[in-house]
């Protein structure tokens, strides 16, 4: 399998995310890029395929944001990373704001998200490590694995949020779709729920996205991902949420994932996109499921039995000494 990742995605490295109630230190660190090349094989440098795969998933304006953020956060005489503090989640307007705190709170959905001046080459290559999997599997490789870090399901149209700043599977399948792919799915198997992809695809018939995900009633994102969520207009039905508890082991996630592939299968994809996480696993210091390193395989291999052509992206997953093998893992199933 053919695999894609970049050095640039390992320079962000945020000090700080402000978590229940105070600032903690940062998550999603460049040692789970690390861990998992170890792990690996050889690893190629993706093309660059410019911006406009990108725009064609995230709004203009919200990209500008990105890149101007970290110089206006300077200019503002504030040190370290830019976190935001302000949310205009009442009659959001669109505006143009000046202050860098505003703007900030324009494009954010939390705390836990930081920008820095590496932010926007980290995500910009992580989406293109993606983009570069989708043109090998449309090019006719059975699978292929982009090394996506910062993750990216929690992105939206507009937004950051989740560790999340480019929707990397978003991008890939918008990217299938331009280039003649009829219906796409995206199977989300990430421990929390992917709720930018889901917005972003939410009124669409032509993306069908799944998500197996911790209960939202009691895990993030909270607001989205719950079992009624199936889409509007022309994407109603196109959505399928399937939400577990705290503890759910292999054979219950191994269930919900089956039913997951079935409904994929009534919407007969001409390709799959899987967003994957390794945050379920059972030593994962932020998730609660009970999923172990060998189970991984038996989950891929359950998927590719359904013989889609399949881009893997890269999602969660923090228990950094355990990933290597997690991933490894996953991708041994195909």
């Amino acid at each position: 399998m053919r695999i894609f990742a970049h050095p640039a995605q390992a320079a962000h490295h945020p000090a700080h995310e402000f978590h229940n109630g105070a600032l903690t230190p940062y998550a999603e660190v460049p040692a789970r890029l690390a861990t998992i090349l170890a792990a690996l094989g050889p690893v190629e440098t993706p093309a660059d395929a410019g911006l406009a795969p990108i725009l064609a998933v995230h709004d203009a304006a919200y990209c500008d944001a990105l890149q101007a953020v970290p110089a206006l956060w300077r200019a503002a005489g504030r040190a370290g990373e830019a976190i935001p503090y302000a949310f205009p989640i009442v009659r959001r307007r669109s505006l143009t704001p000046s202050r860098v705190d505003a703007l900030l709170g324009a494009h954010a959905m939390d705390s836990v998200t930081p920008i820095t001046d590496d932010t926007w080459s980290a995500a910009y290559w992580s989406s293109q490590a993606a983009l570069a999997a989708t043109a090998a599997v449309l090019g006719g490789d059975r699978a292929a694995f982009a090394l996506s870090r910062p993750p990216g399901h929690h992105a939206g149209r507009d937004y950051c949020g989740g560790y999340c700043h480019l929707n990397h599977a978003a991008v890939a399948a918008q990217a299938a779709r331009d280039a003649g792919i009829a219906r796409v799915a995206i199977l989300d198997i990430d421990y929390h729920h992917g709720n930018g992809t889901q917005d972003i695809f939410w009124d669409r018939g032509d993306v069908f996205y799944a998500s197996i995900h911790a209960d939202p009633a009691t895990d993030f994102p909270f607001y989205w991902g719950h079992a009624d969520e199936t889409g509007a207009d022309a994407g109603e039905g196109a959505t399928c949420n399937l939400p577990l508890p705290h503890g759910t082991s292999l054979a219950a996630f191994r269930a919900a994932q089956g039913s997951a592939l079935e409904a994929i299968a009534r919407f007969d994809p001409g390709l799959l996109v899987v967003s994957f996480g390794a945050d379920t696993w059972e030593g994962d210091p932020i998730s609660r499921f009970a999923l172990t390193t060998a189970g991984y395989r038996l989950l891929a291999r359950d998927i590719a039995g359904c013989g889609w052509p399949t881009v893997i992206v890269m999602e969660g997953g923090y228990a950094v000494d355990a990933l290597g093998a997690n991933v490894a893992s996953f991708l041994a199933g195909f």
